[in-house]
C-alpha cells in the first residue's frame, strides 16, 4: 500500500510538473506567433516592383487603409489602365512582405489583371502590434477589397494568397463574400491544427503529439493571447469560412510540404465536401511548402490564369 501511495504520488508530482512547463511553453510559442520578424522592404525590392510594372506598361503607386483597430495597412498597387478590369489581392506569407508576391504579380500583369500587395500586419511596413493569422486580418482582407472596389470599381475582385496570407484570405471569405475567385497556396486548416504541427516539431513527432502530449501547450496559448492581447485564435479558422462561402475556390498544395502537410488542404477541401466543384484542390506530386509554380511552372499559371477566367464576371 505505501508503495502504491508513492507511486501515485510521484505520479501526480509529474503530472503537476509537466503541465507547468507546457503551459509555459505554450505561453513562449504564442509571445513568438503573435510578434513574428518584421522584414521591411528595400529599396531595391521596392526598384524591382517598379520595373516589373513599366515592363509590363502599368504604373505603381503606394497606398495605405486603416484598420479597425486603428493601424495603417500600406501596399502597392499596379495596374495598367487598358487591362480587363480585374483586380487580383495578393497576400504574403509569415514573416515575409508585399515583395514576396512579386512572382505571381508579374504572372498576373501579363495577362491584364492589375494587382494590389499589401504587408500583413505586423509584417513590411504595415501597423500593428502583432500578427494574428486571420482573426484581424480577415477584416483587413475585407478592408482592401471595400477599398479597391470604390477606388476602382473593378469588373471582378479576386485573391490569391500563400501559406499564412493564404489562410487570411480564406478566412476573410466569412465577410468578403464578394469575391469573384480565390487561390490559397499552401494555408492552413485552423491556427489550432497549425500549432498541433509546430508543437509536434519541438519533439521530431507528427501533429498527434501536439494533440496529446503537448495539447496543454496548445491550450495554454490560446489562453494566453486571449487574455493579454484580447484575441481569439480559434478565429483563424479558413476550414470554417470556406465552408460557409459561396466563393469559388483552387486550394494548391505540393505533396512535398513539410512546413504544413497537405492534410490541411485536404480538411479544408473535407469540410466543404457539400460545395462541390466550388472547391477544387491540385496537389502537385514535386512542389514543397508555396512551391508549385517553381515545380509546375506551366500548369500553374494554366489553373490560377484559367480558374480567374473561368469565374470572371461577363
Amino acid at each position: 500500500m505505501k508503495t502504491s501511495r508513492i507511486v501515485l504520488y510521484g505520479s501526480g508530482v509529474l503530472l503537476v510538473l509537466w503541465l507547468l512547463l507546457t503551459s509555459a511553453i505554450g505561453i513562449v510559442a504564442a509571445e513568438m506567433a503573435l510578434h513574428p520578424g518584421r522584414r521591411v522592404e528595400g529599396l531595391a525590392q521596392e526598384q524591382l516592383a517598379r520595373s516589373i510594372a513599366t515592363r509590363n506598361h502599368a504604373e505603381l503607386s503606394e497606398v495605405s487603409i486603416t484598420a479597425a483597430d486603428g493601424a495603417t495597412l500600406r501596399a502597392w498597387s499596379i495596374r495598367d489602365s487598358s487591362g480587363n478590369r480585374d483586380v487580383v489581392i495578393l497576400l504574403h506569407g509569415h514573416t515575409d512582405n508585399r515583395a514576396g508576391m512579386l512572382g505571381n504579380a508579374e504572372l498576373l500583369l501579363r495577362h491584364g489583371y492589375a494587382v494590389l500587395l499589401p504587408d500583413a500586419r505586423a509584417h513590411g511596413m504595415s501597423g500593428g502590434e502583432i500578427a494574428t493569422y486571420g482573426a484581424k486580418e480577415a477584416d483587413d482582407v475585407r478592408r482592401w477589397y471595400d477599398w479597391l472596389e470604390q477606388a476602382e470599381a473593378p469588373r471582378c475582385i479576386d485573391g490569391l494568397g500563400e501559406s499564412m496570407g493564404a489562410a487570411q484570405l480564406l478566412a476573410s471569405l466569412r465577410t468578403s463574400r464578394g469575391f469573384c475567385a480565390v487561390v490559397a497556396e499552401s494555408p492552413f486548416a485552423s491556427f489550432r491544427e497549425a500549432s498541433y504541427d509546430r508543437l509536434g516539431e519541438k519533439l521530431h513527432a507528427g501533429a498527434w503529439a501536439g494533440r496529446t502530449l503537448l495539447w496543454p501547450a496548445v491550450e495554454s496559448g490560446f489562453l494566453y493571447a486571449r487574455w493579454k492581447y484580447g484575441v481569439d485564435l480559434e478565429q483563424a479558422s479558413p476550414e470554417d469560412a470556406v465552408a460557409a462561402s459561396n466563393v469559388p475556390v483552387l486550394l494548391i498544395h505540393g505533396k512535398k510540404d513539410t512546413n504544413l502537410p497537405p492534410r490541411h488542404s485536404e480538411m479544408i477541401l473535407a469540410r466543404s465536401a457539400a460545395r462541390g466543384p466550388a472547391v477544387v484542390l491540385w496537389e502537385p506530386a514535386e512542389a514543397g511548402h508555396c512551391g508549385a509554380a517553381v515545380a509546375e511552372p506551366a500548369e500553374y499559371e494554366r489553373r490560377v490564369i484559367g480558374w480567374f477566367e473561368t469565374h470572371a464576371r461577363r
